[in-house]
């Protein structure tokens, strides 16, 4: 979910079967999973620009729609008892190891995400909407090896171009 979404792993955890709406293939983020307390439960999005709307590819709302058939509306789908990061990175670790490719974190899934977006075209400020980034220069910042590697290829590009002409 977080590699075809861009979610912050708290809002992953928060995810209930009402936050989908499957005919319009999107989600809605609208709060996070406290991990971090002994407690747990629902907490506020990092911040207002983290309420969003995320839109889903076909295949995704077809695997969602299974899974979340049978479960309460207004629970979280991926949470059943206490649940750490780094226990979920782990486990993801030794998926990658399996899976002989290089580890990631969910965390790393997010920034996947985000360039895979960035070098496939899409703008910065829709990148910085799609992570829920209140500040475009945040998406920037983070980002800013990838935009000039973009750059240099269109610089590439606009040479190319002035060349050819007479």
């Amino acid at each position: 979910m977080v590699s075809k979404t861009g979610l912050r792993f708290s809002e992953a955890l928060a995810l209930t079967p009402d936050d989908f709406d499957f005919s319009r293939q999107n989600l809605m983020v609208n709060k996070t999973w406290d991990y971090k307390s002994n407690k747990g439960g629902f907490a506020p999005t990092k911040n207002e620009s983290s309420k969003r709307k995320v839109q889903l590819d076909w295949q995704t709302v077809i695997q969602f729609a299974q899974l979340t058939k049978e479960l309460p509306n207004d629970r979280p789908i991926f949470v059943q008892s206490k649940i750490y990061n780094d226990t979920v990175n782990h486990y993801l670790e030794r998926l990658c190891k399996k899976a002989k490719i290089p580890v990631i974190s969910v965390h790393g899934l997010r920034h996947t995400h985000a360039s895979l977006l960035l070098y496939s075209g899409v703008s910065i400020a829709s990148v910085a909407r799609m992570l829920g980034h209140s500040n475009m220069n945040t998406t920037q910042q983070t980002y800013l090896h990838i935009i000039q590697e973009l750059e240099n290829e269109d610089n590439d590009k606009v040479m190319k171009h002035l060349a050819s002409l007479i």
